[in-house]
């Protein structure tokens, strides 16, 4: 969502870094063009007057004109500011309240109010152990009652049995009293919507508030909506009271401004925010780690974290256990693709890597992007038992067997397998160091080059890291130089990314951790 943006905002920052020395007049052209930036965003205009006042109140002190690396004392003066209009610390969803604790869901139709109810119900049951109710109270859509009750039955959370004809208040009442019969710890209410604000829908509101007392009032809101998103806020907030805000397709291709406006003009934090259509895409909202994703710093926390959720540690054993014995097969190798796409494929995990955001469309141009992986692995899927355990079976005949069957040529199947050979020659090499897989590689090498002596060069248990754990682990990626815009030493160059030990890939003047032997483009 925030990419242009982001590049935008890297283009006028990477300007103030390069200059030894900064006058008043480079701090106001650098301003206006981040003025300029926030404005086409869709930023709003209040919001963007006061952002900039405040780095200008900053940036022009004669400490930091002055001061030794003045450029890079604007970005972090522009990142700090950035933190604060996106919320400052992060605000989950406070269950802090006798049970069964009521979340009020609002919003108008169309802004993924039920699917979201599902996502946040599905969350606080495998997360956090809470036994979750689910009660419709949309009378007016049809088959709104049903949609939450499928997708009860598809999280495995408790709905609340639909009676004919109930108004929305009665089922509020209903399903806290069933609540409290069932021993729920949480009760979520999702109510009706409609395709403008008027004013039966914000009476129908407050008297479901009235019925119900919920601890939370969260606003559901279309965050491809823009401003109008920001006036919704401001309406619902005026008239219901919100306590927080979810914002939906936050990863679709809109400016990014209602999320950068809303904190700042409602002043009521942003508590969630969902990624995708799946259930287990929802994350909490960080403000700077955002903030990080904005300005090219990259997010080592969320990579980490999502490395701990998509990381099989069994598997990732029985690699090892594998590698120690020099074997590599493709089912190996379909695996660690599989993983790759798990945390959001290339793209995915480029985007929260510091430094390496700007280096999605060269890796695009130079074919190395998802649809690479997924034809990788219909082909290795389009194979027997017996040629993915042993790939020199392959012969002429079989290829244009498993090209039929996977929609690709014979030219593709000897590419996989050349980046299969490569990749086993190297897993060989390696083979008694136990690291298991191109994943924990990457995770490791990064730890390593932050200094984190006591994970081995591979994965750590992430299981037993705290979140204050992951924001010290960022903090050290900051210190070691890989927090800047563009700030990976060794990409411009030859190396790659430091400590890594990748390949390097055609046109990138550097390397990508874990891929050794991706196939050159010719």
């Amino acid at each position: 969502m925030f990419e242009n943006l982001q590049d935008r905002l890297g283009s006028i920052l990477n300007g103030l870094t390069g200059r030894g020395a900064l006058s008043e007049a480079d701090v106001s052209a650098a301003l206006r063009e981040v003025r300029r930036a926030l404005l086409e965003a869709d930023v709003a205009l209040d919001v963007v007057r006061a952002f900039t006042d405040r780095v200008r109140e900053k940036a022009v002190g004669a400490e930091i004109l002055k001061s030794i690396k003045p450029g890079q004392m604007v970005v972090k003066i522009v990142h700090d500011e950035l933190i604060e209009m996106l919320g400052g610390e992060g605000v989950g969803i406070d269950l802090n309240a006798p049970a069964p604790v009521v979340v009020m869901m609002v919003g108008l139709q169309g802004s993924g109010k039920t699917t979201t109810t599902a996502k946040i119900a599905s969350r606080l049951t495998s997360r956090d152990r809470k036994k979750v109710l689910m009660a419709s109270l949309d009378t007016r859509r049809p088959a709104a009652q049903e949609q939450l009750r499928q997708l009860g039955v598809q999280t495995g959370v408790d709905t609340l049995p639909v009676i004919a004809g109930q108004s929305p208040t009665d089922i509020a009442a209903r399903a806290v009293q069933a609540a409290k019969l069932g021993g729920h710890d949480v009760v979520i209410l999702d109510t009706a919507g409609r395709t403008h604000i008027d004013e039966p829908l914000m009476v129908e509101m407050a008297d479901i508030k009235k019925k119900s007392n919920p601890h939370e009032i969260l606003l559901v809101a279309d965050s491809l909506t823009g401003q109008d998103a920001v006036n919704l806020a401001r309406n619902f907030d005026e008239r219901v009271g919100i306590t927080g805000l979810v914002l939906t397709r936050m990863d679709g291709d809109g400016r990014g401004g209602a999320a950068l406006s809303m904190r700042a003009v409602t002043g009521k934090p942003i508590k969630l925010i969902g990624v995708g259509e799946k259930m287990g895409e929802l994350e909490e909202f960080h403000p700077r780690r955002i903030a990080d994703r904005i300005l090219g710093m990259g997010d080592i926390v969320s990579l980490v974290e999502k490395a701990a959720e998509n990381i099989d540690a069994e598997k990732a054993a029985a690699m090892a256990a594998k590698m120690a014995k020099g074997k590599f097969d493709l089912n190996d190798l379909a695996d660690q693709l599989g993983q790759m796409q798990k945390m959001g494929g290339m793209g995915g995990i480029m985007g929260l890597m510091p430094g390496m955001a700007g280096m999605k469309d060269k890796m695009a141009a130079a074919g190395l992007d998802d649809r690479l992986f997924k034809r990788q692995l219909a082909i290795i899927s389009s194979m027997t038992k017996a040629e993915r355990a042993n790939p020199d079976l392959l012969k002429h005949s079989r290829k244009k067997r498993i090209a039929a069957g996977s929609g690709t040529d014979a030219a593709d199947i000897n590419k996989l397998l050349k980046m299969h050979r490569q990749m086993a020659d190297m897993m060989k090499m390696m083979g008694g160091k136990g690291k298991g897989g191109m994943m924990k590689q990457l995770m490791g090498g990064l730890a390593g080059k932050m200094g984190l002596g006591g994970m081995g060069g591979g994965m750590p248990d992430l299981s037993n890291i705290d979140p204050k754990q992951l924001e010290a682990l960022q903090k050290q990626a900051e210190a070691a130089g890989l927090g800047r815009p563009g700030g990976l030493p060794g990409l411009g160059g030859g190396g790659g990314l430091p400590g890594l030990g990748g390949a390097k890939l055609p046109g990138l003047g550097g390397g990508f951790p874990g891929l050794p032997g991706l196939p050159k483009k010719k």
